[in-house]
C-alpha cells in the first residue's frame, strides 16, 4: 500500500473559535519549542499508577520537582489533576501553561473494564487559568458507551468556554487484545480516528508497535500492512483528521531510544511529544539536558 506523505496541522489553517485559538497559540508558539510544535510534561501518573512511579527518583514525589523541570526546561505545558494544580501552581501562575486532567482512574480495577470517571470540570480549568483540559478515553473498552457520553458533555463545556480538548486516546479491553493488542497499528489508528470524531483538538497516542504478532492478529487490511516505522506513524497522523497529534514516551527508556523516537515521529508529521516518566524519573540535570536535545530535534523537523 502506497500512502502519501502528511504534513502536521498549522493553527492558521484550522477553523477554531477565538478562545481555543488563543490558548492553542500559547501552547504552540509562545511556550516550549514553539514554531507550531508542542512538548508536554504529564504528571498524572500518581493517580493512574500510584506512588510507585516516583520511586526511581524520590525528589519527583514533590510536584515542585516537575514544575521546576517544566519551567526551567521551557516546556509547552504541564499536565496535572486538580488537587496538585490547585495546591502547587499558584506561585508559578503564568510561568508554565497548564493542561488540567479532568478524568482518571486508579490502577486497581481490572484493565478490561477500563473507564475514567470525572475528577474535575472544564470550569475548574478556567478557574485555574489552564490553557487546555485533558481527558482519557478508552477505545474498545466494554464501558466505552459511558465514556462517549461523558466525553460528549466535556466537549460541550470546552466549546462553551473556548477551551482546547486534549484526548488521551488509549485502546483497551479484551476485544482489542484479540485484534492485535492495544499498541498494534490497527488499535492506535482506530484510537486516533475515534478521538477526532468525538471532537478532540489535540490527541495523545502511543506509538504503534510493528512486531509480527501484532500485525497478524489485526483485522484486514492491517494484517497485510508491513509498513516501515515512519509510514505507520504517518498513517496514524492522517487518521487524526487534522487534529494535533502528540506521541507519548511511555515507560522509561534509554536516551538513545527516546531521541530516536522523537526524531521519527516528528519527521512523520506529529505536532509534538508528551514525555513524562522518561523525563522526571531522571535527575534534574539529566532531564534538562535531554529536554534540550529533544527540542533541537523537534525544531529541526519543524523547519
Amino acid at each position: 500500500m502506497v500512502l502519501e506523505r502528511v504534513r502536521r496541522p498549522i493553527l492558521d489553517n484550522l477553523s477554531l473559535p477565538q478562545g481555543k485559538r488563543a490558548r492553542l497559540y500559547r501552547l504552540l508558539y509562545q511556550h516550549g519549542p514553539g514554531h507550531g510544535t508542542m512538548l508536554v510534561l504529564p504528571v498524572d501518573q500518581g493517580l493512574e499508577h500510584g506512588p510507585v512511579d516516583f520511586l526511581p527518583n524520590p525528589p519527583s514525589e514533590n510536584p515542585e520537582y516537575q514544575i521546576r523541570l517544566a519551567i526551567d526546561g521551557r516546556y509547552s505545558a504541564i499536565a496535572f489533576h486538580y488537587g496538585i494544580a490547585a495546591r502547587h501552581l499558584t506561585p508559578h501562575a503564568g510561568q508554565i501553561p497548564l493542561i488540567l486532567k479532568i478524568n482518571g482512574k486508579t490502577d486497581i480495577p481490572p484493565a478490561d473494564r477500563a473507564f475514567s470517571g470525572l475528577t474535575g470540570r472544564v470550569e475548574d480549568a478556567v478557574h485555574l487559568g489552564a490553557d487546555a483540559v485533558g481527558y482519557t478515553l478508552y477505545v474498545g473498552s466494554p464501558r466505552q458507551d459511558e465514556d462517549f457520553r461523558q466525553l460528549t458533555e466535556v466537549r460541550a463545556e470546552c466549546d462553551r468556554y473556548g477551551m482546547p480538548l486534549v484526548v488521551w486516546s488509549y485502546p483497551r479491553g479484551e476485544a482489542i487484545e484479540k485484534k492485535g493488542g492495544r499498541d498494534s497499528l490497527y488499535a492506535v489508528d482506530y484510537a486516533a480516528r475515534v478521538a477526532v470524531e468525538l471532537g478532540a483538538d489535540v490527541i495523545k497516542l502511543n506509538v504503534p508497535v510493528f512486531d509480527q504478532k501484532a500485525r497478524e492478529g489485526s483485522p484486514k487490511p492491517y494484517n497485510e500492512m508491513a509498513l516501515e516505522y515512519r509510514a505507520a506513524v504517518e498513517k496514524v497522523v492522517r487518521s487524526a483528521g487534522g487534529a494535533f497529534v502528540l506521541f507519548s514516551g511511555g515507560s522509561k527508556v534509554s536516551d538513545a531510544d527516546l531521541l530516536e523516537k522523537a526524531r521519527l515521529v516528528m519527521e512523520a508529521g506529529a505536532t509534538g511529544l508528551i514525555f513524562g516518566r522518561n523525563m522526571w524519573q531522571r535527575t534534574m540535570a539529566e532531564a534538562l539536558r535531554l529536554t534540550e536535545e529533544i527540542k533541537r530535534i523537534m525544531l529541526a523537523a519543524a523547519a
